[in-house]
């Protein structure tokens, strides 16, 4: 199953707006088959793998880190192919989080004879499909709130500027955070202190360009900032302002989209623009930005994780604050789940969830 799990790994990116799947074929002790799934090659990581082990498939045991589909979409059933195969056993990580099939592709296979173990390493799967868990189930984006900051709360030292205030081996980290994503988005004060490209610079392939949002009411992103010149219709705002703008036109003919979302008090509604990003097939939205928007963000509670990059840094008084939020919103604000506490180098990494997307799907795997 780790294998599965590392094979699973080089669909990052490449697998949405499917799940992120690997797959063993194993028989008399020996690796026969294996696969993983590219969005753009169409097979599943289990006819990929059954593929590639032909006749060695029948008699194996196929270890799996999601339960296979038993329904035809783009490619037909990989149960009904696990079944002619001759495969007699499946071991795998977790059921398929969608509700409306959760469990039936084990039902198919066992009613065929074939012996289905679940819960192997299941941990793991379930980090890897977070973000399909939640899109396929709700329309919409899983949302990481990323930030680095001070061990006094800080994020810069004044308003409208840029602080470097984390190592490179954690910036590294967060390239790869990108990478994960299907969109960044930041808020217009981000591109206006830092003119930032926000791109993804692991290096690693992807199937879709990571695309770059911006909340922006009054549509005061420059012509010539990084974002705009280098936009390959990769770049998404949002805006208050009406899209027939002779500044919206000159963006658009940038080779930038712009959207308009009304909100009140001046900002821009994002439970409204998170919809938006479903309805593109965006799974995974990561949140870099300043104290405005990560306040934004927390009180529409729309963030579903927090990574925080913290320094061994204390910056002192006047500096900017991780986000701006009302104090009275503190009595009712949800604390952190399934905490973890690692090591970037110099600084040390908290990450943890608001809500569990999978729900109670524990109670169901006996299906």
């Amino acid at each position: 199953m780790s294998g599965a799990i590392i094979r699973a790994l080089r669909g990052v990116a490449l697998a949405h707006p499917n799940p992120i799947v690997g797959a063993v074929l194993v028989k008399s002790g020996r690796v026969v088959g294996e696969g993983f799934h590219d969005y753009d090659k169409r097979d599943h990581a289990e006819v990929v793998a059954l593929k590639r082990a032909g006749k060695n498939a029948r008699g194996a045991t196929l270890y799996v880190t999601l339960e296979p589909c038993c329904t035809t979409g783009r490619t037909g059933p990989c149960t009904n192919a696990i079944i002619a195969a001759g495969v007699k056993r499946v071991v795998a990580s977790m059921p398929d989080p969608n509700h409306a099939v959760a469990g039936r592709g084990f039902r198919q296979l066992r009613r065929a004879g074939i012996r289905v173990d679940v819960g192997l390493w299941e941990e793991e799967a379930r980090r890897w499909n977070e973000d399909f868990a939640k899109w396929i189930r709700t329309g919409l984006p899983f949302v990481t709130l990323k930030t680095a900051l001070t061990l006094d709360g800080q994020i810069a030292e004044r308003a409208e500027s840029v602080t470097w205030i984390t190592s490179k081996r954690s910036r590294d980290s967060v390239q790869k955070l990108r990478h994960e994503a299907d969109a960044l988005l930041t808020g217009i004060g981000t591109i206006l202190a830092d003119d930032p490209r926000l791109t993804d610079r692991s290096g690693e392939p992807r199937r879709r360009r990571l695309l770059r949002v911006v909340l922006d009411s009054d549509l005061r992103l420059p012509l010539r900032s990084n974002l705009v010149t280098h936009a390959k219709n990769d770049v998404l705002v949002f805006t208050r302002q009406s899209p027939d703008s002779s500044r919206a036109r000159a963006l658009s003919n940038a080779g930038v989209e712009v959207r308009q979302i009304r909100g009140e008090w001046g900002r821009i509604d994002l439970k409204q623009a998170l919809r938006e990003l479903g309805k593109r097939a965006i799974l995974n939205l990561l949140i870099e930005a300043g104290a405005e928007i990560n306040g934004a963000a927390l009180q529409a509670g729309i963030v579903d994780k927090m990574i925080l990059f913290y320094a061994p840094r204390v910056m002192g008084t006047g500096g900017v604050p991780m986000a701006r939020i009302p104090s009275r919103w503190f009595s009712k604000s949800p604390g952190l789940k399934n905490l973890t506490l690692n090591q970037s180098g110099p600084d040390f990494v908290v990450q943890g969830y608001f809500r569990d997307v999978y729900g109670d799907h524990r109670a169901r795997r006996k299906n």
